[in-house]
């Protein structure tokens, strides 16, 4: 039976699903309509790790409104 990651960093995420940025590799996961995939990775995370997501995410060149759908599927 698997564990469940809860309360994870984002070097420990990058590093447990082998990849350089767990934040882009979310947005990849989104963006090829994986969305509960994206939710759960989303949750693995730590509150402060949510935080830095989301204002990672306006940082980004994505448009408002895909921001906007990646945000609302967080809730």
């Amino acid at each position: 039976m698997a564990t469940k990651r809860n309360s994870k960093t984002w070097e420990q995420q990058a590093k447990y699903y082998e990849v350089d940025n767990i934040a882009e590799y979310m947005v990849e996961t989104y963006i090829n309509g994986n969305i509960s995939t994206f939710r759960k990775l989303y949750y693995e995370l730590k509150p402060a790790g949510r935080k830095l997501f989301i204002s990672w995410l306006f940082h980004t060149e994505l448009n408002r409104k895909e921001i906007e759908k990646m945000i609302l599927a967080t809730l």
